[in-house]
């Protein structure tokens, strides 16, 4: 299936436009990590957890399952294929590994934002190095998946060199193979 230019535009675009409020959010959360660490008001080390649960929840998530989606979409309609090129392949398992990560910890936002709003809680007890570790891991995994993305890496997988073997004429049943 291919998407016709007006489409495949409006494609990319969603994904590009998801892509980077991910990266985006990702770069917010490294800050308001930094800062549950290294501030001494106790106040503002309570905001900084407490905002990072419904954050993650209703930004981070989204931003990550529409990157995922448009992403796919993309990759089906256009000539790259989903499954014919190692950088695409790459891009989706970073993506899928990421967002998976990032469900996972959703437990653990809920868990420090609960320790956050306790007022018996310590700074001790609410600071919490994984976010930001967490977070910075994102950052990373986001930045290569854009490299790849700018740079396309040549490299055709085994469905990507059998479609290039079959002769022209011939139709393909599938976008991914």
């Amino acid at each position: 299936m291919t998407l016709s230019p007006r489409i495949r535009k409006a494609a990319l675009t969603a994904h590009v436009t998801t892509s980077v409020g991910w990266v985006g959010a990702v770069v917010t959360f490294i800050a308001l990590a930094t800062v549950g660490l290294v501030s001494d008001d106790v106040t503002t080390v309570r905001g900084a957890y407490l905002v990072m649960e419904p954050a993650a929840r209703f930004m981070l998530v989204p931003l990550a399952l529409l990157s995922l989606v448009t992403g796919v979409v993309q990759s089906l309609g256009t000539p790259w294929g989903l499954l014919r090129h190692y950088w695409v392949m790459l891009k989706l398992l970073i993506t899928v590994l990421a967002s998976a990560v990032l469900l996972l910890y959703l437990r653990t936002f809920a868990a420090m934002a609960d320790t956050a709003a306790d007022p018996a809680a310590g700074l001790g007890e609410i600071r919490n190095p994984s976010p930001l570790l967490h977070a910075v891991l994102a950052l990373v995994l986001l930045l290569a998946a854009t490299l790849l993305g700018v740079v396309k890496p040549r490299g055709l997988t085994r469905f990507g060199r059998r479609a290039a073997a079959r002769p022209p004429g011939r139709s393909q049943a599938s976008a991914i193979g």
